[in-house]
């Protein structure tokens, strides 16, 4: 994550709503900005029961589904009612657009709401922000709360989807889940996120599922950072960004190290567009990038076609990168296959990679059949390649538009979503390596 001196700064106007007649069971509640209908676990019809999203929310009880009709609405939706579910009738239609004078589209401050099937676009700093902050709940944005700096004891939201989500062109992140646990990302789309499409931190256990999305045309498609134990990244396609994925220990936030992740499955491809908002530590042309995280595995990955490298692992200040491993992965294309590099922090231990034929620096890493485990603290050799300069990049507001991506089945006939718990654990160890047809037919980058 860039320092704080660098982001986008916004100036928030927070709208807030007085309720009257607030009871709950079968009589229903009004106010000046709507009635919600008589009962439980109704459907709160935007514009029909309530003029605004904000106003709908503010009615709604846990159980709840707000069922939003295609519109622009231009409003920063803020979610602390926990239980409810906010989805929109069309994923392209329903269009929450910040137009660069809000922090973020969709705020989620309360457990076990789903945000589904609309479009978040044009927020300074993010699209959905999903969070435990106190400071966020109390309605300060990232730029003068701080939270995601350290500033507040950790406190975690429990229980969160995010599903069918389009969210472009955003200041910071696209889907950012931060002080939150026990929560999915799924059939998604991310793009113009000048920080990254998709963003986990500061989790210790996360117990958090990213699926099934596509990030294309953000400066990182997915970033992990202090997001530890139970974290999963799987089956997304991470093509088209400057660089594909991150998974790393940062010191502004806490619950340091990073460690436990487990990336499997996904399309890492072509990771060198210059049509992306510049990334904050320069980073262009790589696939996958380890930054001080520890005990990730990645695994059954096709990782192709990435100017630089396809993964590299370094470390950060003086936390360095253990016993992570590299299994079983397809690499082709790439400038550099694998490469470890630590030219003036920690070097690691037990770094190791399982595949033949590899072009790695240093040379022949993975060229013994049985390197990967290794045997705790084995130091890890450091190595240099010659990395591609990067070019320029765009102002995130003028990334190219998404195409139209699938819509959630019956989003007007299906009742309000239970949230679970617990999410389900993918099975990685059944996936196989996929095609890099991946997720392509509602992409724009292709990978060849």
């Amino acid at each position: 994550m860039p320092p704080l001196s660098s982001r986008v700064c916004a100036v928030l106007g927070v709208l807030v709503l007085s309720l009257a007649g607030c009871g709950s069971g079968g009589a229903g509640h009004s106010s000046s900005q709507g009635k919600r209908p008589a009962g439980t676990h109704v459907t709160i019809h935007v514009p029909a029961d309530a003029p605004t999203i904000s106003d709908a929310v503010a009615l709604a009880e846990p159980g709840d589904l707000v069922l939003v009709a295609p519109g622009t609405y231009h409003e920063m939706v803020r979610i602390k009612t926990p239980q409810i579910t906010l989805r929109g009738e069309s994923r392209d239609k329903v269009v929450i657009d910040g137009q660069l004078q809000q922090a973020d589209g969709v705020v989620v401050t309360a457990p076990g709401v789903a945000v589904e099937n609309l479009t978040v676009e044009n927020n300074t700093q993010n699209g959905v922000l999903v969070t435990g902050s106190a400071q966020a709940a109390a309605g300060k944005s990232e730029s003068n709360g701080d939270y995601d700096t350290g500033s507040e004891p950790v406190t975690f939201l429990n229980s969160f989807l995010v599903s069918y989500v389009t969210a472009t062109r955003n200041g910071l992140y696209g889907i950012y889940a931060f002080s939150a646990q026990n929560g999915v990302i799924e059939h998604s789309y991310t793009s113009g996120g000048a920080d990254s499409g998709i963003y986990v931190g500061q989790c210790k256990p996360c117990h958090i599922v990213v699926q099934d999305d596509i990030a294309e045309l953000n400066a990182v498609g997915y970033e992990g950072t202090n997001a530890s134990g139970d974290m999963y990244v799987v089956a997304n396609r991470l093509v088209g960004n400057r660089v594909g994925l991150t998974t790393d220990s940062d010191h502004q936030e806490k619950l340091l190290p990073q460690q436990g992740a487990v990336v499997a499955g996904n399309l890492v491809a072509a990771n060198q567009q210059s049509a992306t908002p510049e990334q904050a530590d320069g980073g262009w042309g790589i696939g996958i990038g380890v930054d001080g995280g520890s005990s990730n595995q990645f695994l059954h990955n096709r990782v192709t076609g990435n100017t630089n490298a396809g993964v590299v692992i370094t470390a950060t200040q003086d936390i360095p990168p253990n016993d992570n491993q590299i299994l079983d992965d397809l690499f082709a294309g790439n400038g550099l296959d694998v490469g470890w590099t630590f030219p003036t922090a920690t070097a690691g231990q037990g770094n190791c990679v399982r595949g033949q034929g590899l072009h790695t620096a240093p040379a022949g890493l993975g060229a013994a059949a049985t390197a990967c485990p290794a045997a705790p603290q084995t130091p890890s050799p450091s190595g240099t390649w010659s990395a591609p300069k990067p070019p320029g990049g765009i102002p995130f507001t003028d990334v190219a538009a998404p195409p139209v991506q699938p819509q959630f089945p019956n989003a007007a006939g299906t009742p309000a979503t239970v949230v679970p718990a617990t999410p389900v654990v993918p099975d990685t160890a059944g996936l196989q390596v996929p095609t890099a047809e991946l997720l392509a037919a509602t992409a724009l980058v292709q990978t060849s």
